[in-house]
């Protein structure tokens, strides 16, 4: 059965995994910094890019994601006692929208991990061209890491879904 605390669960959590993506971004942008402070070679320029790019992505999201959970999560704790009819209207279509865009993270995450494996493997030998293998590894690892993170949002809003649907079913 689907209460309250299930949604207190879900934002908590949710504001939880946006700490993760704000770490991960930070960390992915202090390193790209040393990259060009402290690189010795263009395998550490070439990696700074995708370091900088994909870490101040995932630090945006994570601020906005950690920014506003707290506001959804009483909005949907309220309705739940006292407007069930709003998380039909409202929180189920933003979650349907939430999960269509887990799909289209999934496979942008897949094409930049297979792109970042590719160019690594492609320039693997050739140490003319150390940007581009800088730049594929670390595509890769970041790609890799917003994908394992956007797994688990996923399952979690999933199961929230879900829970939700089934509820407003009932009421």
């Amino acid at each position: 059965m689907f209460t309250k605390n299930d949604i207190e669960k879900y934002f908590d959590g949710e504001k939880d995994e946006s700490r993760v993506f704000l770490f991960i971004g930070i960390t992915g942008l202090l390193i790209s910094l040393f990259f060009l402070l402290y690189g010795t070679n263009r395998f550490y320029m070439g990696a700074a890019i995708p370091l900088a790019v994909i870490g101040l992505l995932l630090a945006m999201v994570g601020y906005t994601i950690y920014k506003r959970s707290d506001n959804d999560r009483i909005r949907n704790v309220y309705a739940y006692d006292m407007n069930p009819a709003e998380l039909k209207e409202k929180e189920i279509p933003r979650m349907k929208t939430v999960m269509r865009n887990f799909v289209i993270y999934r496979y942008t995450e897949l094409f930049l991990l297979a792109l970042g494996i590719g160019l690594y493997i492609y320039f693997i030998r050739d140490f003319n061209n150390d940007f581009w293998r800088g730049f594929g590894l670390a595509l890769a690892v970041m790609a890799l890491i917003a994908l394992t993170a956007d797994f688990f949002a996923e399952q979690r809003g999933k199961k929230y879904l879900k829970g939700l649907e089934e509820y407003c079913a009932r009421n």
